[in-house]
């Protein structure tokens, strides 16, 4: 596991909203956190190479920019599963692809978002994911949106 230092562990509570919104925002943020552009920068990177973050950025309304995505399950036999899980991951649509265990008998236990340019896109994916993998795909698109922010800090 790597070690963070007390200025990475700012960086990331600083980051965790309020990215600011102007021409060097990066420059602005190691200017409240009392380091330069460079070494914020430097520290992100390793950071992220060190999977201590999986990801930083920011995140969209995807529907507001005319695109669309989906909570989708498949039902994935034990024999077949590897197979499965390069089929739907070899799809760029394919995000956040995760086993999840059921006592049922193959209930569902593969678990992914699509995300799509478009509407259309979302219906095009799960056609071409059910043709590739020859299981059948279940979308559960999204009836309500709920906003939760979630801020998590870092300590020692």
């Amino acid at each position: 596991m790597a070690t963070i230092d007390a200025v990475d562990r700012a960086i990331i509570d600083r980051l965790q909203g309020g990215f600011p919104i102007c021409e060097r925002p990066y420059a602005e943020v190691a200017a409240r956190l009392g380091i330069d552009e460079s070494e914020l920068l430097a520290r992100l990177q390793a950071l992220l190479e060190a999977r201590v973050l999986t990801r930083f950025g920011p995140m969209f309304q995807v529907e507001r920019m005319g695109g669309a995505f989906v909570l989708a399950a498949m039902c994935v036999p034990e024999g077949e599963w590897q197979r499965v899980l390069e089929v739907v991951n070899g799809f760029r649509e394919v995000a956040h692809n995760y086993r999840r265990e059921s006592d049922r008998n193959c209930a569902f236990n593969m678990w992914f978002v699509l995300a799509t340019e478009s509407a259309d896109g979302i219906a095009a994916a799960v056609r071409g994911i059910e043709e590739a993998s020859g299981l059948p795909v279940f979308p559960f698109p999204k009836l309500k949106e709920y906003f939760v922010e979630m801020k998590l800090a870092v300590r020692a």
